[in-house]
């Protein structure tokens, strides 16, 4: 598929932009419009280790992806996989730096996928890169929005989780 790429400033501190995106709990409420059946895989779902499962029918695809590497507050690397028997590699990218401006920070996402084999090209050939980056755009625009009002985002629980007792 290639890469889909999608920036917008927000007028908010980096670190609190930053722990926001680091809350996979968090994410469907900003991405839940292009995104459906968001799962969490489990139960912490904070920083290095947490996951998701969730499809995006845009591009056709189902993914698992954990949050493999982080540099806070700069940096959140989510890799996975995807597709038909979870065999397409895909990595999403989070970059946030400091606005030119002085106030807020600039975050920018990208997302990635590369098949290998011709069945699972040809599969993510019907899903459209510039619908992803329009997804991408508008999920940026609904986490400025949420954040510059100082709402707090909804999160998602696992089945089960508040009864762990841990």
């Amino acid at each position: 598929m290639g890469v889909s790429r999608a920036s917008l400033t927000i007028d908010a501190p980096r670190e609190q932009v930053y722990e926001t995106l680091l809350d996979l709990a968090a994410r469907p409420a900003f991405m839940d419009h292009f995104v459906e059946d968001y799962r969490l895989l489990r139960e912490e779902a904070i920083g290095v280790g947490a996951g998701a499962r969730f499809r995006i029918p845009a591009a056709a695809l189902t993914l698992d992806v954990t949050i493999e590497e982080v540099e806070p507050p700069h940096r959140i690397v989510e890799r996975g996989r995807g597709g038909y028997l979870n065999r397409v590699p895909s990595a999403i990218e989070w970059r946030l730096k400091d606005a030119p401006a002085g106030t807020g920070c600039e975050v920018e996402v990208t997302f990635m996928t590369d098949p290998t084999r011709a069945y699972d090209r040809l599969r993510e050939m019907r899903g459209s890169e510039r619908r992803l980056r329009r997804g991408f755009e508008r999920a940026l625009e609904r986490l400025r929005d949420l954040i510059e009002t100082g709402s707090v985002p909804p999160r998602i629980m696992i089945g089960g989780g508040d009864r762990a007792g841990f």
